[in-house]
């Protein structure tokens, strides 16, 4: 593995654990258990769309906080989207209500795991 590689991992494994508690965290708000199909299923159309602009962003290559922001203002819609697709939800009032909170919420936990990041010195 390459040094830069091994050093935007730490990024990569903090910024997949704040998308998998956030997960956790909306699917308990929604009074339903944390399953690995709950987490799946509300985790990997986000976390799809984030790793085809990770690259292109350098959101790990380069990261930085403008290249962090722009990955989630870019990856969550259309993530999100993605998931309201694939399950056969509507695109009214409520999805865009849903998309206001789970970015919020989704922002909240990149932030305070990026954030740890930089306590330990991992960026």
């Amino acid at each position: 593995m390459s040094g830069s590689r091994t050093a935007t991992t730490p990024l990569f494994l903090l910024d997949l654990l704040a998308l998998l508690l956030f997960a956790g965290a909306g699917l308990l708000s929604h009074g339903l258990p944390i399953t690995l199909g709950g987490l799946a299923r509300n985790v990997l159309p986000v976390l799809f769309v984030w790793l085809l602009l990770s690259p292109f962003l350098r959101t790990y290559r380069q990261p930085t906080w403008k290249n962090l922001l722009l990955t989630w203002a870019i990856a969550f819609p259309a993530g999100l989207w993605l998931r309201q697709m694939v399950l056969g939800g509507s695109f009214g009032v409520g999805f865009f209500v849903f998309l206001g909170v789970a970015m919020a919420f989704g922002l909240l936990f990149l932030l305070l795991f990026r954030g740890l990041a930089k306590l330990l010195k991992f960026w």
